[in-house]
């Protein structure tokens, strides 16, 4: 039954190259990684590495249950209380990925009285997010602060939820966060703004939501991953205090799904801390952004991602073959992942790469994209 129903969809996406296959890779490769998302080098840092080994010893290898069961424990805390003031925010919530804490906070907030209003190129997460929450939602044209003013202007909703990422993850480009609080405050609405791509990153590190002068405002709500910038899994809802109260009673995604990982907590803790002693790391993904971009004839982006348009899905992963036969890893975008439908390599930048690794991956790159374009 499964074959006579499935096979139809797999040759379809296969008839426009846009099937996707799992890639296992050794533990001990030598590649050049510009496709995964340790942005700041963090990921096998032996005090984050360390930190989850004592982890793992104190509390064993799982929460063992839900937040509100025993699923809390005092890393979670800890964690939650450190990432809200390093951001500049009141409070703060873990959930067990980036993936769910978007769900959470928007399904929370969401109903027949709020109107969400999104930028068209947002995260699935928070795609899937206004599908799930019985609200009406508005998706916006890009970075477009006209059209989420007339939404909110003539909305007959009470509340209204505008949502976009500081830093976006296909095009690297920022938001213009300081407009769309000031729009969203004139109108009585909230702002959330999705961080996986800007802590760490932008700000110093802290974030886009921080450099624009945002940080604390009771208007506006931090979610991040633990997975990029801090080498760790999970996700956190940063914001005030009443906002933590209602998600812990009322995100299905945080009160239903078994706690965070302790060891991730404990990584994500080290992680934050080498940040905090190291602020020059974010400089790091800025200097390799712009060598990357540079050597493919692109502008400097504002996050860790340089994303080079290739004419196809199918020259996008056969210049990703090439450049990973040559020793570099690169990512290959293909939609429904690319928000316009331009199908992309995406060089992602960490700040761990060597000047020599910069040298030849742009050496590899370049030669790669010059066979299809």
């Amino acid at each position: 039954m499964l074959e006579s129903w499935l096979a139809p969809k797999a040759a379809a996406l296969e008839s426009r190259g846009l099937t996707r296959r799992l890639r296992a890779r050794s533990a001990g490769d030598d590649l050049i990684d510009l496709a995964g998302n340790d942005y700041l080098g963090l990921s096998r840092d032996p005090r984050v590495v360390s930190a989850a080994a004592e982890a793992l010893q104190t509390w064993g290898t799982g929460a063992t249950a839900s937040r509100l069961v025993t699923g809390t424990t005092a890393l979670h805390e800890e964690l939650e209380s450190a990432l809200a003031a390093y951001v500049g925010q009141e409070s703060g919530l873990a959930f067990s990925s980036g993936y769910l804490a978007n769900l959470g906070v928007v399904t929370a907030l969401g109903g027949p009285g709020t109107v969400l209003v999104s930028d068209e190129h947002v995260h699935a997460s928070l795609v899937d997010a206004c599908r799930l929450s019985r609200s009406r939602v508005e998706v916006v044209p890009h970075n477009d602060v006209d059209a989420v003013q007339k939404v909110l202007a003539e909305r007959n909703e009470p509340h209204a939820l505008v949502m976009t990422e500081s830093v976006f993850s296909v095009l690297s480009d920022e938001a213009p966060l300081a407009s769309l609080a000031a729009v969203a405050q004139a109108h009585d609405a909230v702002l959330l703004v999705d961080e996986a791509h800007g802590l760490g990153v932008t700000g110093g590190g802290r974030g886009s939501v921080a450099a624009a002068g945002l940080a604390g405002l009771d208007h506006v709500i931090v979610t991040m991953t633990l997975s990029k910038s801090l080498a760790s899994q999970g996700g956190a809802v940063l914001g005030p205090a009443v906002l933590r109260e209602h998600l812990v009673n009322r995100a299905r995604p945080f009160i239903y799904d078994t706690g965070l990982n302790p060891a991730a907590c404990a990584a994500a803790l080290a992680a934050l801390q080498v940040l905090q002693a190291e602020p020059g790391r974010p400089d790091g993904i800025h200097r390799a952004t712009a060598q990357l971009a540079a050597a493919c004839n692109l502008p400097p982006p504002s996050g860790a991602v340089v994303s080079v348009p290739m004419p196809g899905p199918r020259e996008t992963v056969q210049a990703a073959d090439l450049c990973m036969s040559a020793g570099v890893r690169v990512g290959s975008f293909r939609p429904p992942s690319v928000p316009d439908g331009i199908s992309r390599l995406r060089l992602t930048a960490n700040a761990g790469l060597t000047s020599a690794d910069l040298d030849r991956a742009c050496t590899v790159v370049v030669d790669a994209i010059g066979r299809f374009t």
